[in-house]
């Protein structure tokens, strides 16, 4: 376990410690729910290369980008591609499903991050992601002042989610399913974290706007798409008067219609 002191500016780095695991053992959970029944063809990952969090989905093809590659990749991941988030090497409409693990955060421009995810994902495609949530005691101690800072430094600060929620529907995404965790408090050792683990129950009901992470699904809409099926021809209902008609006239021709027996002389 890594040692490394407090503050960190690296968002990769800050999850190799102590409340960093905690973290990432939640957010696994999340991305192996919300991901495990998306189906298409290509699925990708972009940023934190020490985590897959593409292991539960069943796409046949499932790619990582970002500026750093896993250290040892594993088998899972059909290519690895150095990028950069704010441009990646995909054509437009070309990714089934995209997972975004605190790339806003890492990134100086957050705002083109989400252009290119809308870009590169499929109508109807779907995009997770996470981040830290600055309404939590996480959030707090690390706008403390005279304390030193408790959450990565990225160049950018931390999105909330009522404006994640903005964004993402400037750019026609519709929020379906999202889950706050870690309510735990701001300790730096495994051993405390653990201890005050049952906290995570009573936060999840009590106050769960105020957990220190958020992981959320959305589905890119577009608008004037609409399922094509066929067009079945349904006979309109006769009215009454209608129906007698009808039979009469039925049995008019079936009267006049000629007969093949022989006529009486």
């Amino acid at each position: 376990m890594s040692k490394a002191e407090f503050p960190i500016v690296d968002v990769a780095q800050w999850l190799q410690t102590e409340p960093g695991q905690y973290v990432q053992r939640f957010e696994q959970k999340c991305f192996d729910r919300l991901v495990a029944d998306v189906f298409g063809y290509h699925a990708l990952q972009v940023g934190m290369p020490g985590q897959n969090l593409l292991s539960a989905n069943r796409m046949p093809f499932k790619a990582y980008a970002g500026i750093e590659l896993p250290a040892s990749p594993t088998a899972d991941w059909a290519g690895l591609v150095l990028a950069e988030p704010e441009c990646l090497p995909f054509e437009s409409q070309s990714v089934d499903l995209l997972v975004l693990p605190h790339g806003l955060e890492a990134s100086a421009h957050p705002h083109q991050v989400l252009r290119e995810v809308e870009r590169v994902l499929v109508p109807e495609g779907r995009v997770v992601l996470s981040g830290f949530n600055p309404w939590s005691l996480w959030g707090l101690r690390h706008r403390t002042p005279y304390l030193s800072p408790w959450l990565p430094q990225p160049s950018s600060t931390q999105v909330s989610l009522p404006r994640l929620k903005d964004w993402l529907k400037l750019l026609s995404f519709e929020i379906e399913l999202g889950n706050f965790g870690c309510y735990v408090p701001p300790f730096r050792t495994k051993k405390w974290l653990e201890r005050f683990a049952f906290v995570e129950a009573a936060g999840n009901r009590w106050w769960p706007v105020c957990g220190a992470v958020y992981v959320v699904s959305a589905v890119k809409r577009v608008a004037g798409m609409r399922l094509i099926t066929p067009r079945w021809k349904t006979a309109k209902p006769l009215r009454k008067g209608a129906r007698q008609t009808a039979g009469a006239t039925l049995q008019q021709k079936n009267s006049s219609k000629p007969t093949n027996e022989p006529r009486q002389p």
